[in-house]
């Protein structure tokens, strides 16, 4: 089998088996009284499915366009606008804006999440710079949010876990509790909505909360204004 008739196969497979889960929600819906844990975990678990069936499209589109993927081997194009960026703190904290907020999740991971800030990561290595490595780091997650587009309060039910799984083993060399710390937080903004996502050293901490607490507009501490 060649190269094209084998990830077209493949792709066939994966869209096949997010169609074969959906038979899981009929079944659901068809049985009168739903369990909404049961629903909720179902329509994750479909939802995985499809998302890895739309991560390997996506991947293929790039492998097969001319002059950006297989054809020419160049790297990968820059990461629009519109996804977010990754930039360096003055102090070598690494930070990345998501123009979205966390995603709901109870059950599964949202892998398209990662997929995003991989990307990111790779756009801006490919742009001659060097990702830090911290062997004990805090990571940071404040989501900027106005009341009324925020429809997940709970942190339990975000996918914030979606982050550690893209940094681990590329910026951390694991996401275990004596490796990786987390703290979420949350911003009131009328701005637009988006995640701001910093990873620093642990040792780096109490800098990092004294300088996010104290004097600086929420946009002035985002832009690395301070540094």
């Amino acid at each position: 089998m060649n190269d094209v008739k084998r990830d077209m196969t493949r792709i066939q497979e994966l869209v096949g088996n997010a169609f074969s889960q959906t038979g899981s929600l009929v079944a659901l819906a068809n049985g009168g009284q739903m369990n909404p844990n049961k629903l909720q975990k179902t329509l994750e678990q479909t939802m995985e499915q499809f998302e890895n069936a739309a991560l390997e499209l996506r991947r293929l589109c790039e492998q097969y366009s001319p002059g950006v993927g297989g054809f020419a081997k160049k790297n990968y194009l820059p990461a629009i606008d519109v996804t977010g960026s990754v930039e360096e703190f003055g102090y070598g904290w690494l930070h990345i804006t998501l123009n979205t907020l966390l995603p709901h999740c109870r059950y599964q991971s949202p892998n398209w999440f990662s997929d995003t800030i991989s990307r990111l990561l790779d756009g801006y290595e490919a742009c001659g710079k060097k990702l830090p490595f911290y062997r004990h780091a805090m990571l940071v997650i404040d989501e900027h949010t106005a009341i009324e587009g925020r429809h997940i309060f709970d942190q339990d039910n975000k996918g914030w876990k979606a982050v550690s799984n893209a940094i681990k083993g590329r910026l951390i060399p694991d996401d275990d509790q004596h490796t990786l710390s987390v703290a979420l937080l949350s911003t009131k903004t009328r701005d637009m909505e988006c995640c701001h996502i910093t990873l620093l050293d642990q040792a780096d901490t109490a800098d990092f909360f004294a300088i996010h607490s104290g004097d600086y507009a929420a946009e002035d501490f985002y832009s690395g204004s301070w540094c």
